[in-house]
């Protein structure tokens, strides 16, 4: 069983599963009929060798068809990129919104899964939080290093250049086939 990177909190009984290959997390994103993407400012620092957390997501929106939200400056940077994000909100907003049943970004079907990169930990913590307590209808994957035990999915707590590897064949997988 992990355990959470913040050490003082208790995430109550039931806590996320691990993602221990990175093919899981890729089957369901790939199985889902709306997934939605929530990056923060905090995907646009590099850490190690690798690329920052913000190109990862931008590969996995294009490559799987997934709409982003961005949180705080990360717009600027998106736009840099010379990416529009579907939306631009505050985390804490976003949030709020995927606990609605009746939400979504686009015209069509709530969204089913909430995929979160780059969310100051203590914030994403709080929204996953509210999510899995009281939003039944959407199931939630943290994306990044660190447990998130109130997700429905989350990496264990990874060394940097494990977690690019897990996020390079997320990568790999949403773009193939099948």
């Amino acid at each position: 069983m992990a355990e959470p990177w913040q050490m003082a909190e208790i995430a109550a009984t039931v806590k996320a599963s691990v993602i221990r290959e990175s093919k899981q997390a890729t089957n369901i994103i790939k199985r889902a009929k709306n997934p939605i993407l929530i990056v923060g400012h905090e995907s646009i620092v590099a850490e190690g060798d690798g690329k920052e957390p913000i190109e990862y997501a931008l590969e996995i929106s294009k490559k799987g068809k997934i709409p982003i939200v961005a949180t705080a400056q990360t717009v600027g940077e998106f736009l840099k990129r010379g990416f529009q994000p579907a939306a631009w909100m505050s985390a804490m907003d976003i949030g709020s919104r995927l606990a609605d049943p009746e939400w979504s970004l686009s015209t069509g079907d709530r969204h089913d899964i909430a995929l979160f990169l780059g969310v100051p930990y203590i914030i994403q913590w709080t929204i996953l939080s509210g999510l899995k307590h009281l939003a039944p209808h959407i199931r939630t994957i943290s994306l990044d290093r660190f447990y998130h035990p109130h997700s429905n999915f989350s990496f264990p707590n990874l060394k940097v250049k494990a977690w690019h590897q897990k996020m390079e064949e997320i990568v790999r997988g949403v773009a193939s086939e099948g």
